[in-house]
Formats: structure tokens, C-alpha cells, sequence
């Protein structure tokens, strides 16, 4: 699918605030209110109804991110939209400077190492205290492999759609 019409989760809707509709969000980009910076916004309910903001009308309030939905007048309206994600499409992101990736673009990419030995896909991404991890996924096993460009992963070529790593099979 083309960046343009491929969308992105930045976000998600975590509970409530106050009782004029407001939702409190859960974001995934840094720092967390960079989210707002994204826009449009497409909003996608637990039951399949999707909302499309021009503009979003959200602030930082304490250590939450809150927003408001236009025509969600009061905290039960609000409750409808819990758990819903926040999409944006994937050409609206900015481009990274060389050798830095977003996870969206890693996700599905196969991974072999520098034997040519397939270890299956990339499934998703986490981050930990010390650097993030890829979880790569094939029909017999999931494996965890360190994303380390330099160190473990030594090439990554989005248009061939792989990740070459120095990383053992038997791991």
C-alpha cells in the first residue's frame, strides 16, 4: 500500500476526563504531545466508527493528554470512543534523517542474517531500558533480536523489504 493512503497508530484512547466529553490518550510518539502536531486525524472505535478531525483540540493537562471530539457532549457520549485509535497517514510523518526508521516501515519486513538464513519477520517493535527489540516471527518461532544498527543489524534496505543481522539461528 502507498504512503498515502497507508495509516499509522500515534495513539489511543485510555479513559475519560471530566464530564464535558473529554478523553484522556495514550500517545506514542515523543515526547507525547507531538501527537497534536499530526494532523488529520482519523479516529477508529472499538465497534468500527471512524471520525475524521482537521483539527484536533487537545492540551496536556498534568501528566495526561486530553481532547475533545466535536459533537461528544458529556462524559457518556465520551465512553463510546474508549479504546479507540488515533491514526494519522503514514506521508504526513516527517522524514528521518539517514539510518533512522519508523517502526510502522520495519514492521512485516523479513529478516535474515549474513548467511542468507531466513529468521522469519519482523512482527513488532518494543522499547527497553536499554535499546528497542525486534520481535521476528516465523511458522515454528519468535525471536527477540536487538534492533543495534552497527552491531546486530547491519543493513536495513526497505525497498528489497529486509533487515539483514548478525544473529546466530539457533537463538
Amino acid at each position: 500500500m502507498s504512503d498515502a493512503r497507508r495509516v499509522v497508530v500515534l495513539g489511543r484512547v485510555v479513559g475519560l476526563h471530566g464530564v464535558r466529553g473529554a478523553l484522556r490518550l495514550h500517545a506514542y510518539t515523543e515526547p507525547p504531545e507531538r501527537i497534536f502536531e499530526y494532523v488529520p486525524w482519523q479516529v477508529r472505535a472499538r465497534d468500527g466508527r471512524e471520525l475524521d478531525l482537521q483539527r484536533v483540540d487537545g492540551r496536556r493537562h498534568g501528566k495526561a493528554l486530553v481532547f475533545a471530539l466535536p459533537g461528544v457532549p458529556d462524559r457518556d457520549a465520551a465512553s463510546a470512543w474508549l479504546d479507540a485509535e488515533i491514526c494519522v497517514a503514514r506521508a504526513a510523518l516527517p522524514a528521518l534523517p539517514q539510518g533512522e526508521w519508523y517502526w510502522t516501515d520495519l514492521e512485516g519486513l523479513a529478516v535474515v542474517n549474513l548467511e542468507g538464513i531466513r529468521l522469519g519477520r519482523v512482527s513488532h517493535l518494543m522499547a527497553t531500558g536499554a535499546n528497542d527489540v525486534m520481535v521476528v516471527r516465523d511458522t515454528e518461532r519468535e525471536r527477540l533480536l536487538p534492533f543495534v544498527p552497527g552491531q546486530w543489524v547491519r543493513e536495513v534496505d526497505l525497498a528489497a523489504g529486509r533487515i539483514i543481522v548478525d544473529w546466530d539461528p539457533s537463538f
